[in-house]
């Protein structure tokens, strides 16, 4: 519990306002958001925040794989048509009021005390936070990974939910933007590890929260259909072959579950250049 740890609730409201403060105040105009009760004040500020990483992520990267380096990273034939990232967008756009409730919910129960979050690290020391970090991500690796894996093992789920996100099934229909282009439940189902984590693992709440908005980069990343070759980083190329073939390459940030379970498979020049 954050009691435990000698850091009051209040301290994550205040930190969540100023947030709020932060985002909304730059970007919002006008004052009228400061009359809309905590939560809905925190969820307009993550949804503002989560479209623009999406946005800039997205645009940015494009620009450069598609535009900018053209043909130097992707085959022009693997490219994606303007028409098939309009409707990705579409998609993710409509998911990413769902997606950024989330977040809200995880920080209600930090603020209420519900959880072993934390909020200074001299509370713990820095050898237990690189320690709680680890296994912070050790749990939310296998819990993305066994949720993701369930998503296409489960036929109803896979049928209503993820086979939205399995369209984009070839590589000339991957893009940065098809990362967040899910059913909103399937992006939040792919989500909850972060946050029942929380209730295990004693998380810094800073780390928690900026690691919950780095999986908008990630997702980009992992789309983009560039092999980074960095073992035993869970990149585009092994995500690549996850949309080919149904059936391997189910984890988020590594390849370790993957090989744990049986359905790890390496990427075999998937991308080859003219």
């Amino acid at each position: 519990m954050a009691a435990a740890h000698g850091a009051g609730p209040n301290l994550f409201v205040e930190e969540t306002d100023w947030y709020n403060e932060i985002l909304l105040g730059a970007v919002v105009p006008g004052g009228w958001w400061r009359g809309m009760p905590h939560p809905m004040r925190s969820w307009l500020r993550n949804t503002v925040g989560g479209f623009l990483l999406y946005f800039v992520t997205g645009f940015l990267w494009c620009f450069v794989i598609y535009y900018w380096k053209r043909h130097a990273y992707i085959p022009k034939d693997s490219i994606p048509s303007i028409e098939a990232m309009k409707k990705q967008i579409i998609v993710a756009s409509k998911a990413m009021v769902v997606y950024c409730a989330l977040p809200v919910v995880s920080e209600h129960m930090i603020e209420s005390g519900w959880t072993r979050c934390y909020f200074h690290v001299s509370e713990v020391g820095w050898p237990m936070y690189f320690v709680y970090l680890a296994l912070y991500l050790i749990f939310v690796e296998f819990g993305i990974y066994w949720m993701h894996r369930e998503l296409h093992d489960i036929k109803p789920l896979y049928k209503y939910l993820h086979a939205t996100h399995h369209i984009y099934n070839k590589e000339n229909t991957l893009s940065p933007f098809a990362g967040l282009a899910f059913h909103p439940i399937d992006g939040v189902l792919q989500a909850v590890p972060h946050v029942f984590a929380l209730f295990f693992v004693p998380a810094h709440f800073r780390t928690h929260t900026a690691l919950m908005f780095l999986e908008v980069i990630w997702t980009s990343n992992i789309h983009d259909c560039i092999h980074g070759k960095v073992w035993p980083v869970m990149g585009a190329g092994y995500h690549t072959i996850h949309h080919t073939t149904y059936r391997h390459n189910y984890g988020h940030y590594t390849v370790w579950m993957d090989w744990m379970f049986g359905t790890l498979r390496e990427p075999e020049d998937i991308l080859k250049k003219d």
